[in-house]
């Protein structure tokens, strides 16, 4: 059995080579592609398109398509496997993608030819839930803010939430979305004694915090963190009339998807002080333009879509696959 694998910037031909060993090891023979960008944020803007808009709308490079016939399996992260790739892959029987969702796969045309999908459900949840901590703390206790005045020389103490800083001892927070993701982040704010609380219709799993529904969290929340997948239903899922009925003391922090929340509505609620403030790590256009109102909000922390991005994640999600592919193929022999 013959599999190619597509690195990219994040997870390199050396992590490929690494991750994939015993595959390797059972017989199975690897081909390592690079799908090939000028930098970081060249890729990035390729995974955007297509987490919004599909597979379909970033085209597959002709060198990543050569003898494609011969594959059975192909692993990719970020590279699109739509309808060229399939077309050309008359062989495949497995596609393998490096992250929790699928969104860069044609799924429908995979059904159709009886592919097998096999995603990476939690391969960056400690990444994500780490940096979500991070977000909350930068973001309450003006961390980033600080930093950013005295690298312009100015010694500053004095913010939007000054009045009503909080420790967050006894503090309310609401998770919307409890998957890999949410319940880590649950489980270290744990730790910090803060009361847990989240809203997921799809969870009926054993849990020790306390599921609600939405309104719940929107209304008794101090923070609220989003950790929801991006589907047609979850989509624009928070709209100003729900930043309307939050604390005006809240935050909101978002590591997952913008489109969870109607961006110009959120921007909307921080510029009219229906909320506190807000720490976003993901955007509806990357990078950020010149002109973004995000720049010009002085109750909001900003970064550039990192919470995933560690090296531990990307090293490591290629050997997780490799098990999750392995099992497949010994059930074939």
């Amino acid at each position: 059995m013959k599999c190619l694998a597509i690195a990219d910037l994040f997870i390199t031909k050396e992590m490929m080579e690494q991750g994939l060993t015993k595959l390797k090891e059972a017989g199975i023979e690897v081909t390592i592609r690079e799908w090939k960008h000028e930098n970081l944020e060249q890729l990035q803007k390729d995974n955007l398109a297509i987490e919004q808009g599909g597979s379909e709308v970033v085209d597959v490079p002709n060198d990543l398509l050569e003898d494609m016939d011969t594959f059975d399996m192909i692993i990719t992260q970020f590279a699109p496997i739509n309808k060229k790739v399939i077309s050309s892959a008359t062989n495949l029987k497995v596609i393998g993608v490096l992250r929790g969702g699928t969104e860069n796969v044609n799924n429908d045309i995979a059904r159709e030819k009886h592919i097998k999908v096999v995603n990476t459900p939690g391969r960056n949840a400690r990444s994500v839930a780490e940096f979500t901590v991070g977000l909350i703390l930068s973001e309450i206790r003006n961390i980033a803010r600080s930093h950013a005045f005295l690298k312009q020389g100015e010694w500053r103490k004095d913010f939007p939430n000054s009045s009503f800083i909080p420790e967050l001892e006894e503090r309310t927070i609401g998770l919307i979305g409890f998957g890999n993701i949410g319940q880590l982040v649950g489980r270290f704010l744990s730790g910090f004694d803060a009361r847990i609380i989240f809203y997921d219709p799809y969870f009926h799993g054993q849990t020790t915090f306390e599921q609600v529904d939405l309104n719940t969290v929107l209304t008794e929340s101090d923070i609220i963190s989003m950790h929801g997948r991006l589907t047609n239903e979850t989509k624009h899922m928070i709209r100003y009339e729900h930043f309307q009925q939050m604390k005006n003391t809240a935050v909101v922090i978002n590591s997952a998807r913008s489109a969870l929340m109607k961006e110009t509505d959120l921007i909307k609620a921080l510029q009219h002080k229906e909320i506190a403030g807000a720490a976003i790590d993901t955007f509806d256009h990357e990078p950020l333009g010149d002109s973004s109102p995000f720049l010009q909000l002085d109750n909001v922390t900003i970064t550039a879509h990192m919470a995933g991005s560690t090296n531990d994640a990307f090293r490591n999600t290629p050997k997780k696959l490799a098990e999750y592919l392995l099992a497949w193929y010994k059930r074939q022999v």
